[in-house]
């Protein structure tokens, strides 16, 4: 990462219908060092619109959008700009909502009850390249895909860890169980950077580009 882009406020745009809601996350946004609020949208029409014209760094979005829900949403927005990181931020912690939330894009998943102090972890996570997610939500992904795959916990795909090195495969199998970075440093003794190097192996080996996409793989989807 550049220097200009570690000193430059964090772009980000919310998607947010509740108004109340709206104006206290850009008002945290504002007053936080590091970020601000680029814009602030009520639906998912209006996010269209504004969003790949105006190039935030981050998209904070809500699922239970009027008009049309924040999955849908994502899915056109990662089409007009594949590159831009979406952080879901909601109420719904059900597998399936997860899940649809994933599949359509989004880069990350937290609760609208996530601490300030979390989330705007979180944003600087996913711009410089994360994919944050609760502990327990990441294992709700897994737990959801092993259902559907009718899996066994330690299954994995052998034809996708067959080019990893041993430490790579420790490291993608602690992401399959939802260990955030730190907690995958601290198990494996390793640093944080180091895990976040692994990782960037991980993924031009396996050809993805998020956590999401990794566990796919490894779990066989």
């Amino acid at each position: 990462m550049n220097k200009s882009k570690v000193n430059k406020a964090i772009q980000v745009a919310l998607v947010e219908d509740d108004p109340n809601l709206r104006a206290n996350l850009t008002t945290m946004l504002n007053g936080s060092s590091g970020f601000q609020c680029q814009a602030a949208y009520p639906d998912g029409l209006a996010a269209l619109r504004g969003i790949p014209a105006n190039r935030p760094d981050v998209v904070l979005m809500d699922i239970n959008l009027p008009g049309m829900l924040g999955t849908d949403c994502v899915r056109e927005l990662k089409e007009l700009t594949p590159n831009l990181p979406v952080l879901m931020l909601t109420v719904y912690e059900d597998s399936e909502q997860i899940f649809k939330s994933l599949m359509s894009g989004a880069t990350g998943y937290l609760l609208k009850r996530t601490s300030k102090e979390k989330l705007l972890e979180a944003i600087r996570e996913v711009n410089a390249g994360g994919a944050p997610m609760s502990r327990q939500i990441a294992r709700r992904v897994v737990q959801y895909f092993q259902k559907v795959n009718e899996l066994p916990t330690d299954t994995r795909n052998a034809s996708v860890v067959v080019n990893l090195t041993d430490r790579e495969q420790e490291v993608l199998a602690a992401l399959a169980k939802g260990y955030a970075y730190k907690e995958i440093a601290d198990l494996l003794q390793i640093s944080f950077e180091t895990v976040r190097t692994h990782l960037r192996t991980i993924y031009e080996k396996l050809h993805v580009h998020s956590r999401t996409e990794a566990v796919l793989k490894y779990l066989g989807r």
